[in-house]
């Protein structure tokens, strides 16, 4: 499973390659019908002191042969360094496996991903030698996702969405919507997509929304009385509580905004999930702590 933000972003295509058909779709670039995807090892390296690495390389087979390389990269900032390194993963490649290479970045901000689309042009004044045009991926073209029977249809489309708008404000309805698409979906898939988010969204105020929406999320048979039911959503509405004064007080603490011991305990006594709600919804935009309850009397 993975272990980090950076590694999320890529890995997913890795675990779920059934992805690059709506990314390819997204970037209108066609992809063969069909195509079996194989991982490669993303070591790079001709002599060890090089060190270059890929995040991840697929080999995309269409059932006629031929094919191509997809290098994918998870890219956080800019760097000036990129444009030898990809120029090197892509010739390296297409040498070691005779295929066309193709570098799709993956970046889960917008000015970041501006930067990465390029083109790297390598050479002197007046003459380039070598030009580099990566695919990108980022908030500009990844579609947001607030249906929850389309989030259905597309598990993984849905999570990788979720992932790439991580730091917009409207995070907190596009993990609700993930998290309503989970609660039908085939339980073994839950673990799975949970975790991902919760590692992939890093240390953001969304990443404790997602926390509090995968406590609540619950399988059971509705509206037939039985004493699981009932024990059910007794559990469940006192872990809403305990999860949603969590996720205010890691908001606060997330912006750097300080929180009396007196602000701490009516947050966390609190036990009215509206109240919660709308506190977690202030909690992301206020200056100072008192001002979640300014609109509450």
């Amino acid at each position: 499973m993975v272990s980090s933000r950076h590694e999320a972003a890529h890995r997913i295509f890795q675990e779920r390659p059934e992805l690059l058909a709506p990314v390819f779709r997204i970037l209108d670039v066609p992809l063969p019908k069909e195509a079996a995807v194989e991982v490669l090892t993303p070591d790079a390296t001709e002599i060890r002191p090089l060190e270059r690495r890929v995040d991840s390389v697929l080999r995309v087979v269409p059932p006629d042969g031929g094919g191509f390389l997809l290098a994918i990269e998870a890219q956080g900032r800019r760097d000036p360094d990129k444009a030898v390194s990809w120029a090197y993963y892509l010739s390296y490649m297409a040498a070691k496996h005779e295929l066309p290479a193709l570098l799709l970045v993956v970046c889960q901000d917008k000015k970041t991903a501006d930067w990465a689309a390029g083109p790297f042009r390598i050479g002197v004044e007046g003459w380039t030698a070598l030009s580099v045009h990566p695919l990108v991926l980022g908030p500009g073209n990844v579609p947001v996702i607030l249906d929850p029977e389309e989030a259905s249809q597309d598990l993984t489309l849905a999570a990788f969405s979720a992932l790439t708008h991580g730091r917009d404000p409207n995070a907190p309805a596009i993990l609700k919507t993930l998290a309503q698409a989970l609660a039908k979906a085939d339980p073994e898939s839950r673990p799975y997509y949970s975790e991902l988010l919760e590692i992939g969204l890093g240390n953001t105020p969304a990443r404790d929304v997602w926390r509090k929406l995968m406590s609540v999320v619950g399988s059971y048979f509705p509206g037939r009385g039985t004493l699981v039911e009932e024990t059910f959503l007794k559990g469940k509405a006192v872990g809403e509580a305990v999860g949603g004064a969590r996720a205010v007080l890691r908001t606060l603490e997330n912006r750097g905004i300080r929180t009396s011991a007196e602000i701490r305990e009516r947050i966390t006594n609190c036990t009215d999930i509206k109240t919660l709600d709308h506190w977690l919804d202030r909690a992301m935009t206020v200056s100072t702590a008192n001002e979640l309850f300014t609109e509450d009397g």
